[in-house]
């Protein structure tokens, strides 16, 4: 991967569809200020709470994982929700290509827990943007009503310094761990997605259609007034 924006950081893919009407409006719509830097800041603001996060409705096929599809559900996870922001970049002239990590999580529902069986989540999704010479990380993931409830610091992107995960919450707790950086792709590498997470989240796969009834959300509260 180039250090430099190329053509296929500007174009639009299958995943990280920028040319899709949808995605095209959002970008119109929220890609507001005078430079650059401020209309990826506000992209990445309009992504990361227009977007309600949710971990219980993974669908990996390619309508599930595409940046128009969350649009469409108005929910979405890490992963597609940075495929969103790269895309409503793109589609706004911003270059941007998406990211990838595998990360400790320390704060999560009791019911998230049995189903990864884990507190390891790969390939957690952020978005590289192209502002003033540099690609900057933006991770447009948790929206901030989601951050409230949990008691986690907001994740906030200036356009300058990287955005990526605190390690503790607001009360000290540990939050998030990175412990491995996968680099950043100029398109979403779905079928390597796919088959790792088949081998490392046999069970959170399996119930999906039992978590797609579960509310993340409510269930975040709930533990936090135990």
């Amino acid at each position: 991967m180039s250090d430099s924006p190329t053509t296929a950081s500007l174009a639009s893919t299958d995943l990280i569809d920028s040319a899709h009407p949808s995605v095209a409006a959002f970008a119109r719509e929220c890609a507001v200020g005078g430079s650059d830097r401020e209309r990826a800041v506000a992209l990445h603001d309009a992504v990361r709470d227009g977007f309600r996060y949710d971990p219980y409705r993974v669908d990996l096929s390619p309508d599930g994982m595409r940046a128009s599809g969350v649009v469409r559900r108005g929910t979405g996870w890490c992963v597609p929700k940075a495929a969103l922001l790269a895309a409503a970049c793109r589609a706004a002239g911003i270059p941007a290509r998406v990211g990838y990590a595998d990360v400790r999580n320390h704060l999560s529902t009791e019911r998230m827990r049995l189903t990864m069986q884990t507190d390891l989540f790969i390939w957690h999704g952020y978005t590289d943007i192209w502002l003033d010479g540099a690609w900057r990380k933006a991770t447009p993931a948790f929206n901030r009503e989601l951050v409230e409830r949990f008691g986690l610091l907001p994740l906030a992107f200036n356009g300058i310094d990287d955005s990526i995960y605190h390690p503790f919450d607001r009360a000290g707790n540990k939050h998030m761990e990175y412990v491995r950086h996968r680099g950043s792709f100029d398109d979403m590498p779905l079928q390597q997605i796919i088959d790792d997470f088949s081998h490392f989240y046999p069970v959170w796969l399996a119930q999906g259609r039992e978590l797609k009834s579960a509310d993340f959300l409510a269930e975040v509260e709930r533990e936090n007034k135990r």
